[in-house]
């Protein structure tokens, strides 16, 4: 079955019934009066996460889902039928978001969970709701009231208690087949996953659930390779597992291209607490193992694993560090963690590079380059020295003198002075939080 986790769709609940105009008449009864009946209430749209689903194929090929109208009254006082409710089933941990895909409207997290997510409108009066001692033959009804209608996005954001990054051909995959019962493609010569992966790691007498996301490259942000549209299934996960390939030349390049990459994205994935796991050592000699590990601690400033998904070579050591940081945040936090609303479509043209001078950007709401010669530029434009230099210190300004309208240090939020980064970060248990 083909994986898909976006698809946008046309919800409307139905229209309520009309009311019917009719009168008693029978024989030996004069005066009968009105009895015609009111409509039936118009069928709502349901939205259900359902078990067993993990992907949103069935909205691939039908894009409308419409609720049935109410049946009009009758006579005798007879009332119109409920129209059918339209219920739609997702996987659990999809979320509804409105047609520009910058609000939530609806996240389902929990199997059988159901939401009435569009009313049916109102049936309408008959004519005998209309009677009075004044007006004793109303040919008066109501045609009843329409029901809701909206465009929304499903967007499917799979929930795990742990997610797995890293470069293509990082062994993201080889490490969920070694620990879990799924299957993902694996082979003896470089290529990447095309769509995420889960999978049941036990650790002991326990267990927790782990998700393999296509690897990153440089640029996915600006839709370079497969972009960053997977990033949004690890945004419910608790803790990071980024894999680093051991045979790269340059280990640390490889770990700052991911963070950038995740810094890029937002949706606090860079906030998340990472494990750093040095793969594929097998393949490595003992002094270039110590060499790469020793540049990774350096650079990220926390503990780094050495594993190896291939022989085995410690990965149970890295499950049982997942579980315990994976047991303590489900203790301060038991819920499912909320992931925010992320957009991922339109993405520039794969492939598609920015200009040379860095001064253009791609825009998703009109789907172009945008800006120029007064346009923003983009932030590795800036170098660290040109960000110290901007800062303002408290003396700059001149007593009474204030910032003008647009002037603002946004562009310095999360660049930390040397010397001044998180403390946790100092921690040698195998975990760092990193800010954004």
């Amino acid at each position: 079955m083909k994986f898909l986790d976006q698809a946008k769709v046309f919800l409307k609940s139905g229209d309520g019934g009309p009311g019917a105009v009719a009168f008693r008449r029978e024989k030996f009864i004069e005066f009968g009066g009105p009895d015609g009946g009111d409509g039936g209430r118009g069928g709502d749209v349901i939205i259900e996460a359902a078990d067993g689903l993990n992907t949103l194929i069935d909205y691939r090929y039908k894009q409308h889902f419409k609720a049935q109208r109410g049946h009009h009254g009758m006579g005798s006082n007879r009332n119109g039928a409920r129209g059918e409710d339209v219920v739609l089933k997702v996987p659990v941990g999809t979320q509804i978001l409105d047609e520009t895909q910058e609000t939530v409207l609806c996240d389902l997290t929990e199997a059988g969970q159901r939401r009435v997510f569009l009313r049916g409108g109102d049936g309408g009066h008959g004519n005998a709701h209309f009677k009075t001692p004044t007006n004793r033959a109303p040919r008066k009804f109501h045609p009843g009231w329409p029901g809701q209608e909206q465009w929304v996005w499903l967007r499917l954001k799979l929930i795990a208690d742990a997610g797995l990054l890293g470069l293509p051909n990082a062994g993201k995959s080889t490490f969920l087949a070694a620990t879990t019962a799924a299957k993902p493609k694996i082979a003896d010569y470089p290529f990447t996953t095309l769509a995420p992966n889960l999978g049941v790691v036990r650790a002991g007498d326990e267990e927790f659930v782990i998700a393999d996301i296509p690897g990153l490259i440089e640029g996915a942000h600006e839709g370079h390779g497969l972009g960053d549209r997977f990033l949004g299934h690890v945004e419910r996960s608790r803790i990071l597992l980024h894999l680093i390939d051991g045979t790269a030349d340059d280990v640390v390049a490889s770990y700052r291209t991911i963070r950038n990459e995740l810094e890029a994205y937002g949706g606090n994935l860079a906030d998340k607490t990472e494990v750093i796991g040095l793969n594929k050592s097998d393949a490595l000699l003992d002094e270039e193992i110590e060499e790469k590990k020793a540049a990774l601690e350096e650079a990220s400033g926390a503990e780094v694993m050495v594993l190896s998904g291939a022989t085995g070579q410690g990965v149970k050591q890295v499950l049982y560090r997942l579980l315990t940081v994976i047991k303590e945040s489900k203790a301060e936090e038991p819920e499912v963690i909320n992931a925010p609303a992320t957009r991922s479509i339109p993405r520039p043209p794969v492939g598609q590079k920015l200009p040379d001078d860095g001064e253009m950007q791609w825009d998703d709401e009109t789907g172009e380059w945008v800006g120029g010669e007064e346009g923003n530029l983009e932030d590795e434009d800036f170098e660290e020295e040109d960000l110290e230099a901007a800062q303002l210190e408290e003396g700059d300004l001149e007593e009474g003198e204030e910032l003008e309208d647009g002037d603002s240090d946004e562009a310095l939020d999360g660049e930390e002075p040397e010397g001044e980064e998180d403390g946790s970060d100092d921690d040698t248990d195998g975990t760092s939080r990193h800010g954004a």
